[in-house]
């Protein structure tokens, strides 16, 4: 069992915070082996009849557990999730819980607000650099052809049938049971046109038809899938200028194997991977800031920086993404550091193993690897 060093160590630090973690995160991304992982815990299955008989009587179930940590796998499966939960962060504080499920909706529908200031929340990402060290392997093609799902990655070739498991799981375990949509022949659809055009602007105009529901349907299928993290809704920054964008968001799929195999690579040609090494920082950004509050910049000239950061002291940082330093075009960057002066100017490069500073005229911007930005960017 590979321990994930990076997960195992934000559980430790949440725990001193608060007793309970919801632990979220999408399909097969490695939620239960995690859990299965953390040294000196108790593991209860909720989808084992067994086990939720057990936890019928919370007081009884909690009392045999003082002193211990203990994961309640799949807690939404039980009648009442939240009741356990909140007597256990009242009143058996000595006990450690790490409850998880498929995804923070479903896990809302039941908790609604009875848990609010008494457990933290981890959103588990798609691997991220650290587990690639993890499962020592760091091949920047396998991470983008394979995905970041443990399962898939560890395969030796991509896992095409395992891709199309996966979203017929999707649809019936977490589309069906949270939203009830109708039509699975049209949201397949849908969701394989987004992973095809993962990365680009989103017009939901020019999937209706090919999906063959209406413009609104289309806008609850981004909604569904943007709820349950398979999709991100990357929304354009700006103050309402009149040369910028504000209302195009950009659409990214959750992980770059889906992206690869909806649109049919086996093989990566050096031009595929820019958009893929994108989707790679953008995974690490939110996997380490625990947020999806990034959005990109674009003017109706088509001058675009990647992402932005708004920062609460007004300060905004300019992310652009490239799988070299030379592909680095500085032009967008200084437009935008004309309207917005305060902020740090990143390019995020995979061919760069120590950072620096180059100037672009009155331009400074930092050159780094992505593991260094992650330590720069992170507080």
């Amino acid at each position: 069992m590979v321990k994930r060093t990076f997960w195992l160590s934000r559980i430790e630090k949440l725990w001193k915070h608060r007793p309970v973690i919801w632990l979220s995160g999408i399909r097969r991304s490695g939620k239960t082996v995690l859990c299965q992982s953390i040294p000196n815990t108790e593991y209860f299955d909720c989808e084992l009849p067994r086990a939720r008989s057990r936890m019928e009587d919370v007081e009884s179930f909690l009392d045999g557990l003082k002193g211990r940590r203990v994961v309640l796998d799949e807690i939404h499966r039980l009648q009442n999730p939240a009741q356990l939960l909140k007597v256990a962060a009242d009143h058996y504080k000595d006990i450690c819980i790490i409850a998880t499920g498929s995804s923070t909706l479903e896990a809302s529908a039941k908790f609604k607000d009875t848990l609010t200031g008494r457990k933290e929340t981890l959103w588990l990402t798609p691997m991220i650099t650290p587990d690639l060290e993890d499962f020592k392997n760091t091949n920047l093609d396998h991470r983008l052809l394979h995905g970041g799902l443990p399962p898939f990655f560890l395969e030796k070739q991509p896992p095409e049938r395992d891709f199309q498991e996966w979203m017929d799981s999707y649809w019936a375990k977490d589309i069906q049971e949270l939203f009830r949509l109708e039509r699975r022949a049209s949201f397949q659809k849908f969701l394989e046109l987004l992973f095809v055009n993962s990365g680009g602007i989103f017009e939901a105009t020019k999937y209706a038809s090919p999906c063959e529901v209406s413009r609104a349907t289309i806008a609850n299928y981004l909604k569904a899938t943007e709820a349950t993290y398979v999709a991100h809704i990357i929304r354009p920054f700006s103050t309402h200028k009149p040369t910028e964008i504000i209302s195009a968001p950009k659409v990214y799929a959750f992980d770059t194997g889906f992206v690869c195999y909806f649109r049919g690579w086996d093989k990566l040609r050096q031009q595929d991977k820019g958009t893929l090494w994108e989707h790679l920082v953008l995974n690490e950004l939110m996997a380490n800031l625990q947020s999806r509050a990034v959005s990109y910049w674009r003017t109706k000239q088509d001058r675009e920086i990647d992402f932005v950061m708004p920062l609460r002291n007004g300060h905004v940082h300019a992310i652009e993404c490239k799988l070299s330093e030379k592909d680095f075009d500085p032009a967008a960057m200084s437009l935008f550091r004309q309207t917005y002066k305060d902020g740090r100017n990143f390019v995020v490069c995979h061919d760069v193993d120590r950072p620096f500073n180059r100037r672009y005229g009155s331009l400074d911007v930092r050159i780094t690897s992505l593991a260094a930005f992650i330590t720069e960017i992170v507080v």
